[in-house]
């Protein structure tokens, strides 16, 4: 008893002395993951980018804890070849999916009735089950992966969807058609459809106002009672209350601030009393909207307070200190359905206008806004100038994860965000069949850029984003090297795509 005695006594103080007092965290034990991606969201539309205008104080306050990026780009200057390249980690000269492709042989895919009626015309063109991406990835490493937004890979049922690419759950639009309007006649829960209080109104029709019809009345039909992206956000939150007693990976792809402009009023009144008068759109290519900047500045706020609901989520659970929050954007800002890139500076310093913004291979399609949060690990307010594109998030979550990435076309960031000696890229390579075919490549400081070639174009242009970075100073005629340099990066970095959509007749293809 006299040897037992105390160290019985010394057992019970420090079980009590434990009592109510929450567990220690495994040091080992290996990060939540969030990647939020904005659809459409230029360069310079967050505060913490430059913007006077648009409030993001939330992600303002991302960015002063965690690291902004100023040399990020996007893999693509439109939707689904980003997400391609994003998820798998090849650039878009190796990508499957190069250009947004909406499968035509399949039918009308266009008519929204129609693909009410036959959910199997949803949706893109699938990436096969023979590519691993980022999902698959992190599930053999043990997380739980989720998908809350926009997929636009593969049809609902078919090998691309969501549930078969490696994500244990997804809530969203399966097709990024159907993204075009905000309050749509449902969305997907993993296989099944959630049809919501909406009635079916088909975009990219001439939506007429009757002679006796007020203005209130013509534009309020667009706004009707289930908004998507606040359902999404429902959805978000839900995914990390569920997975919160295991690592868990959240790809919340976000429709905000593609257009349709459509957004919470509180915010339109918001920006309506900030800006002023204005001129109502009324085009055809997305639906009205009686205040169209004043709209496109809500959903961006909304859009940050919604950031701001997640983080407050992850702090109420515990979960901030070890969770990575990487936020950016699929490409630089649209010009179409009502939104005017230069009433916002939306690309500044970058050029944003038609020919320069999204759909092409100027600075001001791809290169985006980049955010990094880990507390304990990334040193708050740092920046970086690191050359980083889409296809460096793959082999960077694999290496977060301790997981082995397939065969990829990146180069991993984590020792930037760590604040170690980073591995640099040699040149970054884009391609992108659409708006009359291009190519680009950054090598250094400098910048070379192909376009109209279906037109029968080889041409180079080369410029110095030293000191040019709207690249309106055409260098190539006195720098031939560097032209020669670029000539030779493109034809390494691209392969002939087995789809004759994006092949380049003037290479020799088709």
């Amino acid at each position: 008893m006299t040897t037992r005695f105390p160290i019985l006594l010394c057992s019970l103080i420090l079980l009590l002395a434990s009592c109510g007092r929450a567990p220690e965290p495994d040091a080992a034990a290996p990060p939540n993951i969030i990647y939020i991606l904005a659809d459409d969201l230029g360069y310079g539309e967050l505060g913490a980018y430059g913007q006077q205008v648009i409030e993001t104080p939330n992600l303002d306050a991302l960015a002063a804890n965690g690291m902004r990026f100023t040399q990020h780009y996007s893999g693509a200057p439109v939707c689904a070849p980003a997400r391609c390249i994003l998820l798998t980690g090849q650039h878009a000269g190796h990508a499957l999916v190069r250009g947004n492709d909406e499968d035509t042989a399949r039918g009308d895919v266009w008519n929204f009735q129609a693909m009410f009626d036959d959910p199997r015309l949803e949706g893109q063109r699938p990436i096969p089950d023979s590519l691993t991406t980022m999902g698959e990835v992190l599930q053999k490493a043990g997380y739980t992966t989720g998908l809350v937004g926009k997929w636009g890979l593969g049809a609902p049922f078919s090998e691309g969807a969501p549930n078969r690419q490696g994500f244990d759950y997804f809530y969203g639009y399966n097709c990024q058609r159907q993204a075009h309007n905000l309050y749509p006649t449902h969305l997907w829960e993993n296989e099944s459809r959630v049809y919501l209080q909406n009635k079916l109104q088909a975009p990219h029709v001439l939506h007429e106002q009757a002679e006796n019809e007020t203005d209130s009345a013509f534009f309020n039909q667009f706004l009707q009672q289930d908004y998507a992206p606040e359902l999404m956000q429902e959805r978000a939150l839900n995914f990390v209350q569920e997975h919160q007693d295991k690592p868990f990976f959240l790809y919340y792809a976000s429709p905000l601030p593609h257009v349709p402009l459509q957004a919470p009023q509180s915010w339109v009144a918001h920006y309506r009393d900030k800006i002023g008068e204005e001129e109502a759109y009324r085009g055809k290519s997305y639906f009205p909207s009686a205040y169209p900047m004043a709209t496109y500045a809500a959903m961006i706020s909304y859009l940050d307070e919604q950031v701001g609901e997640l983080v407050g989520e992850l702090k109420k659970l515990g979960l901030y200190e070890n969770t990575l929050i990487i936020f950016t954007s699929d490409n630089g800002p649209t010009y179409a359905g009502g939104v005017d890139p230069d009433f916002y500076d939306s690309a500044v310093p970058f050029r944003g206008e038609y020919g320069r913004g999204k759909g092409f291979l100027y600075e001001g399609g791809i290169r985006v806004p980049m955010i990094a949060s880990w507390p304990g690990v990334i040193k708050p307010g740092s920046e970086s100038e690191h050359l980083s594109a889409f296809q460096d998030v793959l082999p960077t979550l694999s290496e977060v994860a301790n997981a082995a990435p397939p065969a990829n076309d990146g180069i991993s960031f984590l020792p930037t965000l760590k604040g170690e000696p980073q591995a640099e890229h040699p040149f970054l390579y884009w391609e992108f069949p659409a708006y009359k075919g291009q190519q680009a490549v950054r090598f250094g400081n400098w910048k070379a850029v192909r376009q109209r070639m279906h037109d029968g174009n080889l041409t180079i242009e080369l410029y110095d984003l030293t000191d040019d970075l709207r690249e309106e100073n055409d260098l190539a005629a006195s720098n031939p090297q560097e032209i020669a340099r670029a000539r030779e990066i493109m034809a390494q970095e691209h392969t002939v795509s087995p789809f004759e959509r994006f092949q380049f007749e003037v290479l020799g293809e088709k």
